[in-house]
């Protein structure tokens, strides 16, 4: 629980960021961390295109470097993409100086207002700078499908369990969560459809 779906207390040490974004709308924000890379990503765009959704990428910036036209792609085909460091460094492992310095490089290829921090952690002097140019987006459900420990089944019944309105996310278009994720999210995709959610991408 304190994984998938973090508790209320735990929000409020980072209560400049969004967890979840409610409204009169039964709606979820898919989002994809640790991207683009040519093995996954590209499968993850043609099954978003297959159920005409939009989601949201948040990138390292390492990874756009190397596969641009992965990059390209994403927000050719209409979807949002975010920032998520050059390295996909921890920011309770690194100095502000340091951290913020490894945000500006990854903004200056991928250029976006949105950014997720990796891990999902960072001091809280991070976060007061990155908040000055940036909107910083957690996540209300983590799949998990990056566990080695969790199968595709399970990681779709977390997603049962955990979604509510305005839920905001998590997977990840990364070979450590590729297996799960092929089973897992067309399986989501279609339950959410099921339940009458509506897939919407940050404003």
């Amino acid at each position: 629980m304190l994984i998938e779906q973090p508790p209320f207390i735990f929000r409020l040490f980072f209560t400049e960021s969004f967890w979840r974004i409610q409204g009169r709308d039964k709606c979820v924000y898919l989002t994809f961390d640790d991207g683009p890379i040519p093995q996954v990503t590209p499968w993850v765009l043609n099954l978003l295109d297959e159920y005409n959704i939009k989601a949201t990428f948040f990138c390292v910036g390492e990874n756009v470097a190397r596969y641009p036209g992965v990059f390209e792609e994403i927000k050719l085909r209409g979807h949002r993409v975010g920032n998520h460091t050059m390295n996909h460094i921890s920011g309770m492992k690194t100095s502000v100086k340091k951290f913020l310095e490894n945000v500006q490089f990854a903004d200056s290829l991928i250029q976006s207002n949105l950014f997720r921090p990796p891990h999902g952690w960072m001091l809280s002097a991070q976060a007061w700078y990155i908040k000055q140019n940036y909107r910083i987006i957690m996540w209300d459900v983590v799949t998990r499908d990056y566990s080695n420990k969790l199968n595709g089944e399970q990681v779709f019944n977390i997603v049962k369990k955990y979604t509510r309105n305005g839920s905001i996310i998590v997977f990840h278009d990364s070979l450590k969560a590729e297996k799960n994720l092929r089973y897992a999210l067309p399986k989501t995709i279609e339950w959410l459809m099921k339940e009458g959610y509506s897939f919407k991408v940050f404003s």
